[in-house]
């Protein structure tokens, strides 16, 4: 369709922008305890072989996790629950929300039992050089048999948000991980400390915190969920048409996200067999750039999934279309710097946070390479997490999957390329690749599924967002030089030096934004400023 000049912002994006901040908050609140959590990782047990074996252990439930609970199960059962509340009465509503969860307990505790029984296997096929050196696969199945139970926690964990979300409550459910780190951090130290006393290896105590800070992510969106109105029905019913829908709507999601899976397990094989801490190299360096996916790309998912899906049950194409514009641009004002400084405060951020105790300064040089390249991918990453939800919200999911085994073809034939130079970076730059070459085939088809979207319009906003980046990164790099000194110095010089270029760079990108006008982003200001003075 042709682009007009007067396209302005959705009308939802004030709403969504108000949603994905509430989560955002949260997010924000959990993530900054999962680098504490990292942090105490890395201090007590550095990169190497405890660590290496706790990632590839924390991998498999983890894969069906993404698989099952916060990946495709959240999706579909958002869009079918918000059918069933915007059309259908509150009885057939929560006999739905009861049914779903009572199938899916049973499943996923046979996929538990199964993943349990076959995990030397497994272990075996994820990290076959593990066993290469002595206790290294052994410890990793007995890390993978303690954690196996979370994968059920966190998938009736999902459930739940779903139908909170859907019933306009978001930071709840999205704080909900942030009890999950203070579980893992509490429980894991205490029983780290612990277990070494009764000759078991201070990891696992690690791990029960992980299976302890499942549990409570799950319990801690209870109370809500009754405030509510949830009112739990007792059924189990697979033929029911709610249910099959949503097992309709999963099994394509399910198996593009076995592709983001391929992917990690082919990530995980090559790391393996490159030098010893390369595996926790690159976790570490995941785990940042997880931050600003998590604040930007995982809120503003959230925020949006229940108004695509309602606007798609009236059958609201126009709004659908805007809202996902809208959203996308936010997207790209968000994670485009995110991008820029995690390229530039790369070693300063890591040095900072991880080089404690056992995590020495090569690490930090390692980790932060890694860091580097997966940056290079973060846009797109947080704009796929936008673009699916439309996917969904259209009844075609077939689509992402494709994207995504498109994804692992970019991701080994990258990884074969550069793997020999690059070695671990290497690994990071492929995943970085498949994010790209997904995010470009999901916008060309979005493009021909809507009947177009105003194009003109996201590219004129990314535009201004790459100039305003690019102040930002002239003023980052200057301001950088000018303390290099203070960079070396005690912890408190790094967080103020840190700080103080963090709070510049945003200074100098909300002027640019604002002095460009981006229309996403005066529309924000101007509603701050409403309200400022109303009060």
């Amino acid at each position: 369709m042709a682009d007009e000049p007067a396209v302005q912002p959705a009308k939802s994006t004030g709403k969504i922008a108000r949603s994905a901040g509430a989560v955002s908050i949260a997010v924000m609140c959990s993530r900054v305890l999962g680098l504490i959590r990292e942090q105490i990782f890395a201090g007590l047990f550095g990169a190497g072989f405890a660590i290496d074996a706790f990632v590839v252990a924390f991998r498999i439930p983890n894969l069906l996790r993404d698989l099952f609970a916060e990946g495709a199960l959240s999706a579909a059962f958002v869009t079918v629950f918000t059918e069933y509340n915007t059309n259908r009465g509150a009885e057939a509503t929560w006999r739905l929300a009861g049914n779903v969860m009572v199938f899916f307990s049973l499943l996923i505790s046979v996929f538990t039992l199964a993943a349990i029984y076959w995990a030397e296997p497994l272990v075996g096929l994820l990290a076959p050089n593990f066993a290469l050196i002595p206790g290294k696969t052994e410890l990793t199945v007995q890390l993978t048999r303690i954690m196996m139970p979370f994968l059920l926690c966190v998938s009736l964990a999902a459930v739940v948000m779903g139908i909170l979300n859907t019933k306009g409550r978001f930071f709840i459910p999205a704080m909900s991980s942030t009890f999950f780190n203070i579980g893992s951090i509490v429980g894991g130290l205490s029983l780290a400390w612990l277990f070494p006393r009764f000759g078991q290896p201070a990891i696992a105590g690690m791990a029960w915190g992980t299976l302890i800070g499942g549990i409570l992510q799950l319990l801690m969106q209870v109370p809500t969920l009754f405030k509510v109105g949830f009112r739990f029905q007792f059924a189990c019913n697979p033929l029911d048409p709610g249910l099959r829908r949503i097992l309709l709507l999963m099994l394509p999601a399910t198996i593009g996200l076995s592709a983001t899976q391929i992917n990690i397990f082919i990530n995980t094989n090559f790391a393996a067999s490159c030098v010893e801490g390369s595996v926790s190299w690159l976790n570490y360096a995941f785990r940042l750039v997880q931050l600003p996916i998590g604040v930007f790309g995982v809120a503003l998912s959230i925020a949006v999934m229940p108004i695509l899906a309602k606007q798609a049950a009236q059958k609201d194409l126009v709004s659908l279309k805007q809202t996902f514009t809208s959203s996308l641009v936010l997207v790209f004002a968000l994670a485009v710097p995110a991008t820029a400084g995690l390229m530039l405060l790369a070693r300063p951020i890591i040095r900072l946070i991880f080089e404690h105790g056992a995590f020495t300064g090569a690490d930090t040089i390692q980790t932060a390479d890694a860091l580097t390249y997966y940056a290079v991918g973060l846009f797109a990453y947080s704009a796929i997490k936008v673009m699916v939800p439309v996917f969904y919200a259209i009844n075609n999911t077939r689509y992402p999957v494709i994207g995504s085994f498109l994804g692992v073809a970019a991701n080994v034939g990258t990884i074969y390329l550069v793997i020999d130079a690059l070695q671990h970076r290497g690994i990071a730059l492929s995943t970085s690749c498949a994010m790209i070459l997904n995010f470009l085939f999901l916008g060309v088809v979005l493009y021909r599924k809507l009947d177009g979207y105003p194009l003109g319009y996201l590219l004129r906003g990314l535009a201004k967002i790459m100039a305003a980046t690019g102040l930002m990164c002239g003023g980052i790099w200057g301001l950088e030089l000018l303390l290099a000194p203070w960079q070396q110095g005690a912890a408190w010089a790094q967080a103020g030096v840190l700080l103080l270029l963090v709070g510049v760079a945003v200074t100098i990108y909300a002027v640019g934004l604002q002095v460009l006008r981006l229309p996403e982003f005066t529309l924000l200001t101007g509603k701050l400023a409403q309200r400022r003075r109303k009060s």
